[in-house]
């Protein structure tokens, strides 16, 4: 059965404190099972990790926040070539809804993105989640850009750790308006900030 998910997409400015209270909830939940690490960002009541969205799409069900993905503009380097993206981040489902097709619900918010006139929304995942994201991929919505490598910055600078890391994860691909032959090639993602 499908849980009905109604989407709000909102700047970040529009959240009030019970929103961001309610959304550090929802990913201490959703981010728990995979490591008490996973939460610790949200310990605090934030609502983001790394990076601050500057756009949000909270998808809400009767029991409250039910998925969420963040976006935030910013150039990116692909090789050589510097690209204005739509970087999305903080993606989620609520574990009592997980296998129900919530993300194939995102599709809504698209409309959405493509007024934030960027060519591309550009995302990274585990490669556990390979899987999920090649159903997401299979009517052509996005794409996996494979053998390809993300560096970043640590979204908190430390004397005991490298201001960068490299990454090996799943580069997932949206294009606006664009083919994805018009991504640039390259072997390295530079974020030139933290991750979102």
């Amino acid at each position: 059965m499908r849980s009905d998910v109604r989407w709000r997409l909102c700047w970040e400015n529009d959240l009030q404190l019970a929103d961001h209270a309610a959304l550090s909830d929802f990913f201490r939940e959703s981010y728990g099972r995979t490591g008490a690490f996973n939460t610790k960002p949200f310990e605090d009541g934030s609502s983001w990790a790394g990076a601050r969205p500057e756009f949000r799409a909270i998808g809400y069900d009767a029991h409250g926040v039910a998925a969420h993905i963040g976006i935030l503009r910013r150039f990116i380097k692909v090789g050589e070539v510097d690209l204005l993206v739509a970087e999305l981040g903080l993606y989620g489902v609520r574990p009592d809804l997980e296998r129900l097709g919530i993300s194939f619900s995102l599709s809504d918010v698209f409309p959405a993105l493509q007024q934030l006139r960027v060519p591309f929304a550009f995302g990274t995942v585990r490669h556990a989640m390979r899987n999920h994201m090649e159903r997401l991929c299979r009517g052509g919505l996005a794409t996996i850009v494979s053998g390809v490598r993300v560096r970043s910055t640590l979204a908190d600078m430390r004397l005991d750790l490298p201001p960068t890391r490299v990454e090996d994860v799943l580069v997932v691909v949206v294009p606006f308006g664009r083919s994805m032959d018009e991504w640039p090639s390259g072997t390295l993602i530079d974020r030139n900030g933290p991750e979102l």
